[in-house]
């Protein structure tokens, strides 16, 4: 089999609220690249990539991965990540990865988790994500702790959630605390609570509020300062196990992360991680060091998602909800819609494959609503994000 040819098109599909941030607030919707290889036998993968627009950056690299046997996934990582120090980009690569994967499950039948030695478990567990909001469906902003801890509350009844992570860094660290304080006397003790101020806060401030938090018995505190030396620096002063997605973030800096005793558990984002073979790689460095791990959201429509589940199904370490911003969606771009949450897990999908397809109509739709709405990252976009309005 051989790959004779790709595709990449973008699209937008809109949430349920607008989502602040450190660095801003989403304008209510998300962007994605999707990509698709094909092959010599008819055989489609599919992938995906986040960060705005990525069709140019794929196709810098797509010539490179022509001609080639879509099984030699190796080769491929050679050509299209370690041997283009100019163009690196293992965004890019994880979707390629994502979609070589789908093609080798379709053509044996088999599913990526089975290509991947395996699910474990059929349903995995998932957080649900707490964003201070604008445009709050039925209106109105979340603008105080108990706005939190009521949509923390909502999304346990609708989504069967056990665990939630605030994203912080947005209003006064003090607040912030507070509204973990809210979400834990509203859920009880028996409810796991999460906090990620994305690396906004001074070391200081991340000891103080940290040590404030000590007593609510969160399951972690993520990225509470900035860099390997601030989330060190926290780490030895405060009593919550620290996360990060942060630091590291890429193989060059795992060695110096775990020598400096960065973090109690790594986040593996597939994307970060170099696609699906890449976190398997991350998870079997962390057994080796006594480092948890857990799955990090990149902002995932259906094939991410579908590339997320099969992966986290065959780590055995992996038993703790992993982070999901799927549920602001709208709708998806997947056929047969958007995956369901039953007791606040999703179900691995079945497969051959990644296990999804796309729905053309949705494809059309979406990339309408991406001409319509633009990148998240042109340069229009940025500059209101600078002047505090949305990124």
């Amino acid at each position: 089999m051989k790959i004779t040819g790709t595709r990449a098109r973008c699209v937008a599909i809109p949430l349920s609220a607008t989502l602040r941030s450190n660095t801003g607030v989403h304008p209510g919707y998300f962007v994605r690249t999707i990509i698709e290889i094909m092959t010599d036998e008819g055989i489609t993968g599919l992938g995906e990539v986040g960060g705005g627009d990525q069709r140019a950056a794929f196709e810098r690299l797509a010539s490179r991965i022509i001609g080639h046997d879509p099984y030699h996934i190796g080769v491929i990582k050679q050509r299209t990540l370690r041997n283009t120090y100019f163009m690196p980009n293992a965004r890019i690569y994880a979707a390629i990865e994502m979609a070589l994967l789908d093609i080798q499950g379709k053509a044996t039948g088999r599913s990526v988790s089975d290509l991947l030695g395996g699910s474990l478990r059929q349903r995995l567990p998932f957080i649900g994500y707490l964003f201070w909001r604008y445009d709050r469906p039925g209106g109105g902003d979340d603008a105080d702790p108990q706005d939190i801890a009521d949509h923390c509350e909502e999304l346990a009844e609708t989504l069967g959630i056990r665990s939630a992570k605030l994203k912080a860094g947005v209003m006064a660290p003090e607040e912030e605390a507070a509204a973990m304080e809210a979400c834990r006397a509203r859920m009880g003790d028996a409810f796991n609570l999460r906090i990620d101020p994305n690396g906004t806060w001074s070391v200081p401030t991340a000891i103080a509020i940290g040590r404030r938090l000590e007593r609510i018995n969160l399951e972690w505190y993520e990225d509470p300062a900035w860099g390997i030396e601030g989330l060190n620096a926290v780490r030895r002063r405060v009593n919550i196990p620290i996360a990060t997605n942060m630091y590291p973030a890429r193989f060059d800096d795992l060695g110096p992360a775990i020598r400096r005793d960065t973090a109690d558990l790594i986040l593996t984002d597939i994307h970060y991680w170099e696609g699906p073979l890449g976190v398997r790689d991350l998870c079997n460095t962390c057994r080796t060091f006594g480092v948890g791990v857990a799955m990090h959201s990149g902002t995932e429509f259906g094939i991410e998602l579908a590339a997320m589940l099969h992966t986290a199904s065959t780590i055995p370490e992996m038993v703790v909800a992993g982070d999901a911003h799927y549920h602001y969606l709208e709708d998806d771009i997947i056929a047969g819609g958007k995956f369901a949450y039953r007791d606040g897990m999703i179900d691995v999908p079945a497969g051959p494959g990644l296990g999804v397809a796309l729905d053309e109509e949705k494809m059309a739709k979406y990339a309408r609503l991406f001409e319509e709405k633009g990148d998240l990252y042109d340069p229009g976009l940025v500059k209101f994000a600078l002047n505090g309005s949305f990124c």
